[in-house]
């Protein structure tokens, strides 16, 4: 029997083991491009300051070494750096661990989730799958593959510009006002006596009169005298009492006009009178009101009885009650009554225009807001309201609206410390919902959205909002609830990335909007729907009205299939 040399078989072992296992991995490297490795999507999205995708692969069957680990990283690789994704291990089935076990027979295929915070330099990137396999201690590369190219950002097109809500003054440039008093006379006369003509309310009317003469922003606009006669008597004899205390009133009214020199109390076009022979309708209404022992009794004769001497026969008869009626009522319903109607004129645009700027202090808060209202410009707009919330601290409505002018300019610390103020003395949906522009406006979801759904009652605004903040979340279909029917550029981009492409066509549509953003989301609605002229036409518009968009487009992923095509170069060049 040949004797065996045990150290050269000791040596031959692990070198067979060796050679086996490059053998494995050779075979795995040279068959390597039968493996297939995909993203989805392919070309990648960014949603949210998010890229979510999905890496998978298939090994074809006899590829996969039994004794293989093969680790796939997913690479994205763009200008100035690159970024690993989260490795995938898979192993053959003689491989002791907890990995995925790919058969050698039959092949298999693996799927995981990933994701990353997008960068803007991201935007022209390119995601690479690195893929490597060891047997033992031996490791072999076996390729890298292009999976992925570029990165949709079109949610970044969305115009963070909240609606904002402006508090109205309630300013009425014209103002009903109107003075009134009455002349009692004595019973069976009609005669002024002086005591009347003295009493407060006569002076009052008086003066009146006479400050309607020496104001211009002051119009009389009617004259109403009504007289009567108290319905005890004769008719006949109140029927001419009530004229005779007409013709008085009328000519003390026309000499209070001369004293004045109002001359428009002369006017007989404004004058409407009234004769009252016997004032029944009076005489019940004070009688209600009254305290007379048998009223009742003497309101049921009035609606028993519509002829006025069986009236006043049988009112006489309650012979106690109408010793009071003599004293109490019946003395009131001798008389001339006075009302003077006129309208009191505010300042005219131009004047409120020339006063905010030379003397606001005189303006009341109605006036200084609606002054407010007619400025142009936004800075001097800012000052008058701060002027109306110092001079009138209590309203929220100047605080309010210095907040919503400063939104306007983009001063957004200044606006939120004016809302926070005017939140103070009054937390309405206005408020709330320029605290959310705010919030929305630098930023802070979390804070905008729990103020804008605290003011939804508020209507189109926080809801307008609401959907810019859904679109920065990528929750593209909430966003086109919120922005309902309205026809205007960002309910477009929300209809558009919820691939909604021919809702968002008729949106941008009829928007009207002329702007360099609105063609340019146009050419993307081209692009989504292989519409070559759509594209052309509107990317050509939108890059004469902002150059800058040039550059951008030659990097826009969303015109992917374009970039080799003359006619895309020659816009964008």
């Amino acid at each position: 029997m040949k004797k065996v040399n045990l150290s050269k078989v000791l040596i031959l072992i692990p070198l067979t083991i060796v050679l086996g296992s490059c053998s494995g991995l050779k075979k795995m490297k040279d068959l390597a491009s039968n493996a297939k490795y995909e993203v989805t999507p392919n070309v990648l999205e960014m949603n949210n300051g998010e890229v979510n995708l999905t890496i998978s692969g298939t090994f074809p069957p006899k590829y996969f070494n039994k004794n293989a680990v093969v680790t796939v990283t997913p690479i994205v690789k763009y200008e100035g750096g690159q970024i690993e994704l989260q490795s995938k291990k898979l192993q053959g089935e003689k491989v002791q661990a907890n990995d995925q076990v790919i058969p050698y027979e039959a092949g298999g295929s693996f799927s995981y989730s990933d994701k990353f915070a997008y960068k803007d330099e991201m935007m022209r990137s390119t995601v690479e799958v690195k893929v490597t396999a060891t047997v033992k201690n031996n490791t072999e590369e076996l390729g890298s593959y292009k999976v992925a190219d570029g990165i949709i950002v079109t949610p970044k097109l969305v115009r963070i510009e909240p609606k904002t809500v402006f508090l109205p003054d309630r300013y009425q440039r014209t103002v009903p006002v109107s003075q009134s008093a009455a002349i009692l006379y004595e019973i069976n006369k009609s005669n002024l006596r002086p005591s009347e003509l003295k009493k407060p309310e006569v002076k009052a009317l008086t003066s009146y009169i006479d400050s309607l003469s020496k104001n211009p922003r002051f119009k009389v606009k009617g004259i109403e005298i009504a007289s009567a006669a108290s319905p005890d008597g004769p008719v006949k004899l109140n029927t001419s009492l009530a004229e005779n205390r007409e013709a008085t009133a009328i000519k003390f009214l026309k000499d209070q006009g001369k004293k004045s020199k109002l001359k428009v109390l002369n006017n007989d076009s404004l004058l409407s009178v009234l004769k009252t022979p016997e004032d029944w309708e009076g005489f019940k209404e004070l009688m209600e009101k009254s305290d007379i022992k048998d009223k009742d009794l003497v309101l049921r004769v009035l609606s028993m009885y519509s002829d006025p001497e069986v009236r006043e026969k049988e009112i006489r008869n309650i012979a106690e009650a109408f010793e009071e009626i003599k004293v109490k009522i019946l003395p009131q319903l001798r008389r001339s009554k006075f009302v003077v109607k006129a309208e009191a004129i505010g300042y005219s645009d131009d004047e409120f225009l020339a006063l905010a700027q030379s003397n606001p202090d005189i303006f009341t808060l109605e006036e200084i807001l609606y002054a407010a209202n007619l400025i142009k410009d936004f800075n001097q707009k800012a000052e008058l309201y701060k002027k109306a919330a110092a001079k009138f601290p209590n309203d929220v409505r100047p605080k309010n609206n210095l907040g919503y002018v400063l939104i306007q300019l983009g001063r957004y610390d200044e606006a939120e410390a004016a809302l926070q103020e005017a939140q103070a003395i009054e937390n309405n949906d206005a408020v709330k919902t320029n605290l959310g522009a705010v919030a929305l406006a630098k930023g802070d979801l979390a804070k905008a959205e729990e103020l804008l759904t605290a003011a939804v009652a508020a209507g189109e605004a926080p809801n307008y909002n609401l959907g810019i903040l859904n679109i920065i979340k990528g929750k593209y279909d909430i966003a086109i609830s919120y922005f309902g029917n309205a026809c205007d550029y960002n309910a477009a981009l929300a209809k558009l990335l919820n691939k909604n492409y021919e809702a968002a066509i008729n949106t941008i549509g009829c928007s009207k909007d002329e702007s360099a953003q609105a063609y340019y989301l146009k050419a993307i609605l081209g692009a989504r729907t292989d519409n070559s002229d759509m594209v052309f036409n509107n990317l050509r518009t939108a890059v004469a009205k902002d150059i800058k968009l040039k550059a951008y487009a030659a990097k826009d992923v969303e015109f992917l299939k374009y970039f080799e095509d003359e006619t895309f170069k020659s816009i964008i060049q």
